[in-house]
């Protein structure tokens, strides 16, 4: 029989569920995990990885606790195990923004650089939303809008935002949105979109928060 404490046993589960998402790349498969169910290989590709290197972490990431798998024929594909794990990865952003000197440069020098506006509320977009007071814009990946957005966006992916200016009432204020409170591609867009002249803020977050709120979404393309 173990003689060690009860607590201490806890402990040591803890402290393994806090390894397992304990390598940027597992943070940023989160991240992409967030957005719905994917692929190996569709990961990888995403994140610029092999297929073996991303198959690793992911597993390191299943016996932690962090997602869960399913085979499709020759496909292995993940998903986030609970929502608690993007509670997980919000209180390590927390820790590092209050105690890291390295993340609070990082956010002066690039992010708020890009972007000094106050981002919109959830709580306040969610108003403007019942007034029709505003466009929602998604700017990430079609295939990742497919898996769930927010109500009435649209989807034009940063690549594409040039050449579908037009699909933009000029005159309607912009909320802009895509992974989360760190993803480059809303403030790229913000960016340029106040360069041509457009009303455009970002939401505070991304659609995992939104959806983890239990606030409305939608699922598929635009017809």
């Amino acid at each position: 029989m173990s003689s060690e404490s009860p607590k201490h046993v806890l402990f040591g589960q803890f402290a393994a569920v806090a390894k397992a998402a304990a390598h940027p790349n597992r943070l940023e498969l989160l991240e992409q995990l967030a957005q719905g169910e994917r692929s190996v290989e569709v990961l990888a590709d995403r994140l610029k990885l092999s297929v073996a290197n991303a198959s690793q972490h992911l597993q390191h990431m299943r016996r932690g606790g962090l997602v869960a798998a399913r085979r499709d024929g020759k496909f292995v594909f993940y998903r986030l195990a609970d929502d608690a794990v993007l509670d997980l990865v919000a209180a390590l952003r927390r820790v590092a923004e209050t105690q890291s000197a390295e993340v609070e440069r990082v956010v002066r020098s690039y992010f708020a650089n890009r972007d000094a506006l106050e981002p919109v509320t959830r709580a306040e977009l969610m108003s403007r939303l019942r007034d029709g007071a505003v466009t929602v814009l998604d700017v990430r990946p079609q295939d990742e809008f497919a898996l769930g957005h927010l109500p009435g966006a649209i989807n034009v992916p940063l690549a594409e935002l040039e050449r579908r200016l037009s699909a933009l009432e000029p005159g309607q204020e912009i909320v802009a949105y895509c992974r989360g409170p760190y993803c480059v591609l809303s403030y790229e867009a913000v960016a340029k979109l106040r360069a041509r002249g457009f009303t455009v803020r970002r939401l505070e977050d991304g659609y995992p928060e939104w959806r983890a709120a239990g606030l409305p979404v939608e699922a598929g393309i635009q017809s």
